[in-house]
């Protein structure tokens, strides 16, 4: 047994995942059920999955894929040859997880589908993450995240009125789908439980992305509304806003409901505000959140943004400044929490990345080692999993087949 399984801990120890995927959605998904223990074998071809050239790198070697391939094995193996496919035939029949997120109807190509796989395992459980989901007349679209953000509807809300609409800063919609991938997932497992089945998950990354527009849905339906962008504001809460301070830095400030406001209004020593016709029920703030937000920036660009957020602390109202990652370095509660944690890795030492979320009482997930090299587990997977020798493993490494 390898040194990984016996650090392994958390509620998915029993379980192995093959992640055959690529570029955020997939990886994602893989690193979040490694995280809760489950042994994650990370297939990547020759090349390397695309991960390891985002973001910024040290030597050659990947920050980001040193955070979200954390915790797995990593194996390289040839799918686009038939000896590669073959050899993920064989480590899908021993799997309880199999995460992928190719073009609908590239795995049915290469044998490797839903129907070809379940045959091999009826306990299987597929993860199937893509653009537009496994069906439907755009399914076969290539689907990047920035794409299916834009069908989703959240691209259209995102941004200033007066401007195109702005995409967010990180690859949002992938995350989105990869964990509702990893939900499907451990649902699938509590399943397996009752009927001795695996089952397919079908997770389109638009469609995970527009279930986050549910409060616009109805609204439209029965009454023809269709959101625009309205910046920093959000719709229909009023104050909740950003606004500016004397020393040139912005406050977030939310106090939609009526106590907030009262307590937001004696802060800034404006307490007849709250008895205002015009500001005195929420409904009545949002029809004059121009005016309102006019007055709470005359009384915040008077002041330096530290004096704003004591003065709202004490007042129990929500606000904070806008946080760049060096704020959150230097930030005491992020220490306190250690939301951020340092992984061993075998080049750099240590590389920090958020931990492990969400926090379990009783079966807490871990990190127990940074991503690895491209193929470094390929041997010993192969070795244990397969129970192939060494002199079979040199073959498939002479071939092309696989990085070991």
């Amino acid at each position: 047994m390898s040194d990984d399984a016996n650090h392994r801990q958390g509620p998915l120890a029993k379980y192995r995942v093959l992640e055959i995927g690529s570029t955020v959605a997939g990886p994602f998904c893989g690193r979040m059920l490694a995280d809760f223990g489950a042994e994650v074998i990370k297939v990547e071809p020759s090349e390397g999955d695309p991960v390891r050239t985002m973001g910024k790198s040290i030597d050659g070697h990947s920050l980001y894929a040193a955070s979200i391939f954390r915790n797995k094995r990593l194996v390289s193996i040839d799918l686009h040859r038939e000896e590669g496919r073959a050899l993920i035939r064989e480590l899908a029949a021993r799997s309880d997880v199999l995460i992928e997120n190719f073009k609908p109807g590239t795995l049915e190509k290469w044998g490797l589908g839903w129907e070809d796989l379940s045959k091999i395992n009826p306990r299987l459980v597929m993860v199937r993450i893509s653009g537009f989901g496994q069906d439907g007349p755009y399914a076969s679209r290539p689907g990047y995240g920035v794409v299916c953000e834009a069908v989703s509807g959240l691209r259209y809300l995102t941004g200033d009125p007066d401007r195109a609409p702005s995409r967010v800063g990180v690859s949002m919609t992938d995350y989105i789908a990869g964990l509702h991938g990893a939900y499907g997932a451990v649902m699938a497992l509590m399943a397996r439980e009752q009927t001795g089945r695996g089952q397919m998950i079908d997770a389109a990354l638009y469609e995970s992305a527009f279930n986050f527009m549910e409060v616009w849905i109805g609204a439209y339906q029965k009454l023809g509304f269709i959101p625009n962008r309205e910046g920093s504001r959000l719709i229909g809460s009023t104050p909740n806003n950003l606004y500016p301070t004397a020393d040139g830095s912005y406050i977030h400030i939310t106090a939609m409901a009526d106590s907030l406001f009262r307590r937001l209004c004696e802060a800034m020593g404006q307490p007849e505000l709250a008895r205002d016709p015009r500001f005195a029920e929420a409904t009545k703030r949002n029809d004059a959140h121009e005016a309102l937000d006019a007055v709470i920036s005359s009384w915040t660009e008077r002041l330096p943004l530290a004096e704003i957020e004591a003065v709202l602390e004490r007042a129990a109202v929500p606000a904070t400044r806008i946080f760049t990652v060096a704020d959150i370095f230097a930030d005491p509660h992020y220490k306190a929490r250690k939301s951020i944690i340092e992984a061993p890795d075998q080049h750099l030492g240590t590389v920090a990345m958020p931990t492990v979320v969400p926090r379990l009482s009783d079966t807490p997930g871990a990190v127990r080692h940074a991503g690895r090299d491209l193929g470094q587990d390929s041997r010993a997977v192969l070795r244990e999993v397969l129970n192939m020798n060494d002199e079979r493993i040199d073959a498939l490494a002479r071939e092309g087949i696989v990085t070991a």
